[in-house]
């Protein structure tokens, strides 16, 4: 999985273990996440103008009123889920480019994804394909509603910011399942961590971060 684009120009192994190295400087510690990011090239997942600023920590802009997440949130999250248990099946709702799937794709058997905007859901398909990542599985829908007829999942990952976690989407998770998501608006979103036990569901909060709205319904 190391294709190169023309023109990007630093599309390299070696500037993703850079990218990598900083990562670990800022904490995240789980081998096997930094493993993943290092083996996805991230500049395939933004518009070829933005290829050379891909492996910035940072956010950026993918249209639609949609970005790519950092690395250290998509490093952040991917942690947090896949050291509290094994990642047999995993949700994602909202695929954006496809990228925090496809590192998902490194750690999980197979990866459910959802996105409500068609335009994004189309170009995310033909990435996985170009990167031969045949574990995932992308669906054009309301993630709000999950992904019932693959359920029960090992982790469902929401990648935009809710203001509640519907309740249906705890049902979907296998018993000891987590569910990682940002919740609130505006400045005051905080990064939580969702645990299953029984019939009980258990939180942590990891920080505080900012992420898009999680939007209802579906569109092109």
């Amino acid at each position: 999985m190391t294709g190169t684009r023309q023109g990007a120009g630093m599309t390299s192994l070696r500037t993703r273990e850079r990218l990598v190295a900083r990562l670990w400087e800022q904490g995240i510690r789980d081998e096997l996440t930094l493993a993943a990011l290092s083996a996805v090239p991230r500049h395939l997942f933004v518009d070829e103008a933005l290829a050379t600023r891909a492996y910035e920590d940072s956010a950026l802009p993918i249209g639609h009123g949609q970005t790519i997440s950092q690395p250290y949130i998509v490093a952040r999250m991917t942690a947090a889920v896949r050291s509290t248990g094994a990642l047999t099946k995993v949700l994602e709702i909202g695929t954006g480019s496809g990228y925090q799937a496809a590192v998902l794709a490194q750690l999980a058997g197979q990866v459910c994804t959802m996105e409500r905007l068609a335009s994004l859901a189309r170009v995310a398909r033909r990435r996985f394909q170009t990167l031969r990542l045949f574990n995932i599985n992308c669906r054009h829908g309301d993630g709000r509603e999950g992904w019932p007829d693959e359920a029960p999942f090992d982790a469902i990952m929401i990648t935009a910011a809710a203001r509640a976690v519907p309740e249906s989407l705890f049902l979907q998770l296998k018993d000891g399942g987590r569910l990682i998501v940002p919740v609130g608006a505006g400045d005051g979103q905080e990064l939580l961590l969702y645990r299953r036990q029984g019939a009980h569901v258990n939180f942590e909060r990891l920080e505080t971060v900012h992420f898009v709205p999680l939007l209802p319904g579906e569109t092109e």
